[in-house]
């Protein structure tokens, strides 16, 4: 089992489309919490779930469970969290909504990415999350 992650800025739709067919992408989980800000371009929940379909036969769904809260997110881009604090408090989320002990493993079974907007992994909850999965169920993490 491989779960995948993916952020849309600093990309072209071109290459984020073409990243997720290369990778063999099935479905997308969409993690963030906003997912309709008009900041996100082509990947506006609505105008993405087309694309994804029409351009790549990937499923769409979004899971705000896997999202942080409002709080916390305000928190950490207002610099009132370090990385550090916030990745704590993030995966304590996640402990306290039951991930990944109640996410069901069947769905991951086609190759799925989880989908937030940063261009890098390393300070986005979506690592954090495809961490906390691919433990639970000795899956491999690639970050396209």
């Amino acid at each position: 089992m491989e779960i995948a992650t993916i952020g849309f800025t600093k990309s072209s739709a071109q290459h984020f489309f073409e990243r997720l067919s290369l990778a063999g992408v099935q479905r997308l989980v969409d993690i963030r919490l906003n997912n309709v800000s008009q900041l996100a371009g082509f990947a506006k929940a609505a105008d993405l779930a087309y694309f994804l379909g029409s351009i790549c036969n990937i499923k769409y769904e979004h899971d705000v469970r896997l999202a942080p809260t409002q709080e916390l997110l305000k928190a950490y881009r207002s610099s009132e969290l370090g990385w550090a604090e916030y990745e704590m408090q993030f995966r304590s989320l996640m402990l306290e909504r039951g991930v990944p002990a109640t996410t069901e493993k069947g769905p991951y079974q086609a190759k799925t990415a989880l989908l937030c907007s940063e261009a890098d992994p390393e300070q986005c909850h979506r690592r954090l999350v495809a961490e906390l999965l691919a433990a639970q169920w000795r899956a491999s993490v690639e970050h396209l």
